[in-house]
């Protein structure tokens, strides 16, 4: 009962944490204003700037801030224990994500609609906005390489959720042609496309599993070019279309069609869940160490700061500040709406990851399995339990997560497939506990992280598009200002470390031997946006100190994470490219961190400098147009 009781209390936290310290910051800090005129009206046209209903961009915003950040993070972590992450994510989304996500959307809500990075130039300093601009540039290219491969692993682990991914493409874009066309309520048009998806993954499940390796011999007949690698091509291909198409065609629809798919499957997990728990079937406490101690991997890193940036996303991630400033608020039509898409999507995404660590450990500890991922191999269940020296009648509770956890080898290796399936397989059983099958369940969560990483990794093409526009114009290199040029410069660069060698010299692991970054590099964005945000405040005296101390921990700890890297884990003979990019991403920290400290003694009560005015040409609000 007492695992039942966890989620629950959870849920019922981060409720009391909205409607309290969320309303404070709405009403009293930030001051929303309903009749403020925002940029999706005042700049409208539409391809970015699109004024939605917030229930649209609540869906785009939380499955793009979501992704497999919230799967993969606590999938990992817990393996210090569940307790150490639990309490992490809970305490880090209310005080540290929901704040700095709220913070990012408002003030790029204020700015017709700006990136943090072009907003910094004129709160901080010129020079800020360029180091700023360098340190998302570096972050999108690490998401890139990562979340297409990491996908196309999903894909290759679990091939039946490759149709139902690509089946709910062009059922968004009929559900985007009929929110454009404006015939009532969108919510039963999305209802049937999601029952159409659900039919699509029944379908893949037992009728039409994609196996690229079954299909093609993808791995003997490609050469290098292997299936994980084509699949990364396919999927870079389909963002590069997707980012450059208006965002009502495509992004908000699949968006939001996706969130109804996160709802569902939060409700089955909630319920299997509590299925499970009243059954004796799952038990938190007898399946999972509370914290580790020594029993660990070899090689782990220690528990602070590593726990603060393995759960980036879940607790606080930089990437949401992007999605805040790059695509939400070009989308919200009232600035009262911030709140819910701003705030509440952090915490629901918490929720998700408080989901996550109960499926990998309780939801594991059940000892149901499916099939079983190790890395790259899909093992039947006895095949599984003699690999691992085990027998089949003791592959419960604690031994079933040992042999996921304990047995998983080196902390370096950062196998991503095999902790996404600790998910993937968990949360299968908890489902399996409502009275669906199994394999049936499986499916159901493997094409929900598929589909979220698929939201993730588009919403990052565009927001990589923007930044390299910025740059282009920062410095004054104008073909790197046309969208098609910048998409297609930034999905190369993606794509070039995706197809880099990895461990054992396989092409298409590059990109995750840039995983030890993506952590460090995520949270010290989060120090920066919660930086831009503070300098909003300061500038208008407002109060800043629950700004501030989230900051100063955003800053201290991937600063503390990297040193410790370089020293431990990095050397410049085979891992060059995490030692140039760690130490670029700390001198950048360091020299914005001295920008700001000149600044600060003259920032207070001193507005910065007003942006220009719109060209004539330009849509506003008092045209009558839209909102």
């Amino acid at each position: 009962m007492g695992t039942f009781l966890i989620a629950v209390g959870s849920f019922v936290g981060f409720l009391v944490a909205y409607h309290t310290y969320g309303r404070w910051l709405s009403r009293k800090v930030f001051a929303l204003d309903p009749n403020a005129i925002v940029p999706s009206c005042e700049l409208e046209d539409g391809v970015d700037y699109v004024p939605s209903k917030k229930s649209i961009v609540f869906g785009h915003h939380f499955t793009s801030i979501a992704g497999t950040g919230p799967i993969v993070g606590p999938a990992i972590a817990v393996f210090w224990g569940w307790l150490p992450a639990l309490l992490w994510v809970i305490f880090g989304s209310i005080f540290i994500g929901a704040v700095h996500d709220f913070g990012a959307l408002v003030v790029s809500l204020r700015n017709r609609g700006q990136t943090v990075g072009e907003i910094a130039g004129r709160l901080i300093s010129p020079r800020a906005k360029l180091l700023f601009l360098l340190v998302l540039f570096f972050a999108l290219t690490i998401v890139l390489a990562i979340f297409g491969l990491v996908i196309a692993a999903i894909f290759k682990l679990y091939p039946e959720s490759v149709l139902p991914v690509w089946i709910s493409l062009p059922i968004a874009v009929f559900i985007g042609w009929r929110i454009r066309k404006g015939s009532g309520s969108i919510l039963p048009i999305a209802m049937l496309g999601l029952l159409a998806i659900y039919a699509s993954v029944w379908f893949g499940a037992y009728i039409m599993p994609i196996s690229l390796d079954k299909i093609v011999g993808a791995d003997k007949w490609l050469g290098e070019w292997n299936s994980t690698l084509v699949w990364t091509l396919v999927l870079f291909i389909y963002c590069g279309i997707a980012s450059v198409l208006p965002v009502s065609v495509l992004l908000q629809p699949r968006d939001y069609i996706n969130s109804l798919q996160l709802y569902v499957a939060l409700v089955l997990l909630m319920i299997g869940l509590g299925i499970a728990t009243l059954s004796g079937q799952a038990d938190l406490f007898t399946s999972t160490p509370a914290y580790t101690g020594d029993e660990l991997p070899r090689n782990p890193p220690p528990i602070a700061p590593f726990l603060f940036i393995t759960i980036a996303c879940g607790a606080v991630s930089g990437f949401h500040c992007l999605v805040s400033s790059g695509t939400s608020s070009k989308q919200v039509a009232n600035e009262t709406d911030a709140q819910a898409i701003g705030y509440g999507s952090m915490l629901l995404e918490g929720a998700l990851a408080v989901m996550v660590i109960l499926a990998c450990c309780a939801g594991v500890g059940m000892g149901k399995f499916d099939r079983v991922t190790v890395g790259d191999g899909v093992f039947a269940p006895s095949e599984y339990v003699a690999a691992v020296g085990a027998n089949e009648v003791a592959l419960t509770g604690k031994d079933a997560w040992r042999a996921k956890y304990q047995t998983a080898g080196d902390w370096n290796d950062f196998n991503l497939g095999a902790k996404v399936g600790a998910f993937v397989e968990g949360g299968g059983n908890f489902i399996s506990a409502v009275g669906i099958p199994l394999k049936l369940g499986i499916a159901i969560v493997a094409v929900l992280v598929a589909c979220f990483a698929a939201t993730t990794l588009d919403s990052a093409t565009r927001l990589q598009r923007y930044v390299v526009q910025e740059l282009g114009q920062t410095l004054h290199v104008k073909p790197l200002t046309n969208r098609y040029v910048a998409t297609i410069f930034a999905l190369v660069l993606g794509f070039w470390i995706a197809w880099q060698p990895g461990a054992g010299g396989v092409r298409g692991t590059g990109g995750l031997m840039l995983w030890p970054l993506f952590g460090a590099t995520n949270q010290l964005l989060a120090g920066l946006a919660l930086m831009v945000t503070t300098f909003y405040l300061w500038r208008r005296n407002k109060p800043v100190w629950f700004v501030v101390l989230p900051m100063v921990l955003m800053l201290i700890l991937p600063f503390w994470a990297l040193i410790w890297q370089l020293k431990y884990t990095f050397n410049f003979e085979d891992k060059l490219m995490l030692s140039v990019v760690a130490i670029i991403t700390l001198g950048l920290q360091v020299w914005m961190v001295i920008e700001a400290m000149i600044a600060w003694p003259k920032a207070k009560g001193v507005l910065e400098e007003k942006l220009p005015p719109l060209e004539k040409d330009s849509f506003s609000a008092a045209d009558g147009r839209s909102c």
